[in-house]
C-alpha cells in the first residue's frame, strides 16, 4: 500500500506514479492547471480508498483533472464508490473533473449511474474539452415551502 502524504505533489511534465495492490496510478501534468490520473490494472476493495485520497492529493481550486480509467480490467463496485467520494471531495476543494471510462467502467456504470451523474468523457481531449466549458451544477437542496 502507498503511503499517501498530505502534501500536494508538484505540477510538472514529469510523471509519477504509484502501485497500490493490483492497481497503478499515474499522474501526467500537460499543463499545471490539468492533470491526468491514468489508472491500470484492478480497481476494487483492496485499491480503492488508495484511488481516492492519491486523486484528493491533486485537486486544489482551479485545478481541472482527468481521471483515464479506459484500460482498467477490472472495476468493482467499491471503485464506483470511490468516484463519489471524489465527486464530493472535488466539489468541496473547488477542482473541477472528469472521467474516461473504458468498457470494465462502462459495464458498472450502466448499472450504477443511470441518471449520468459523474461526468463521464468518451477519450482524454472530450475529457479536458467538457472540463473547458461550463462548470457542472451541482445538487442544490432546497427548503420546503411553509
Amino acid at each position: 500500500m502507498p503511503v499517501l502524504g498530505t502534501d500536494r505533489p508538484e505540477r510538472s511534465a514529469a510523471q509519477q506514479s504509484v502501485d497500490c495492490h493490483a492497481a497503478r496510478f499515474t499522474t501526467h501534468w500537460p499543463d499545471p492547471a490539468v492533470g491526468i490520473v491514468t489508472v491500470s490494472g484492478e480497481l476494487d476493495a483492496s485499491n480503492s480508498v488508495e484511488f481516492a485520497a492519491y486523486v484528493e492529493q491533486s485537486a486544489a481550486d482551479g485545478v481541472r483533472l482527468v481521471l483515464d480509467l479506459s484500460t482498467l480490467e477490472f472495476f468493482g463496485t467499491a471503485g464506483f464508490s470511490a468516484l463519489h467520494t471524489i465527486n464530493v471531495r472535488c466539489a468541496h476543494s473547488g477542482a473541477r473533473w472528469a472521467l474516461v471510462s473504458g468498457e470494465a467502467v462502462a459495464r458498472l456504470l450502466r448499472v450504477c449511474d443511470r441518471d449520468k451523474v459523474l461526468p463521464v468523457a468518451g477519450t482524454v481531449p472530450e475529457a479536458i474539452t467538457l472540463l473547458d466549458g461550463e462548470p457542472r451544477r451541482l445538487l442544490q437542496l432546497v427548503p420546503e415551502p411553509s
